[in-house]
């Protein structure tokens, strides 16, 4: 795992928005590999709660990843 703050302020131009939420997505998807490893680290019960919540923050990323593709014009 690794250590990290979260002070991000506000974006103040289209393309600060862009480079901000595209590293959010690369941050977020790497947080959901980590969570993923660690499901495998825990009682049934609770690997597969951790795994649900994995699939839903997957499902949150697959949304940003849709608005980049709009800012992107794609």
């Amino acid at each position: 795992m690794h250590e990290h703050n979260h002070s991000h302020g506000p974006a103040g131009s289209p393309e600060e928005s862009l480079a901000l939420l595209n590293y959010m997505l690369g941050h977020n998807r790497h947080h959901a590999e980590e969570l993923h490893e660690l499901a495998h680290n825990l009682p049934d019960a609770e690997a597969s709660l951790l795994h649900d919540a994995v699939k839903d923050f997957n499902r949150g990323n697959e949304k940003l990843a849709k608005i980049l593709a709009m800012m992107k014009g794609e």
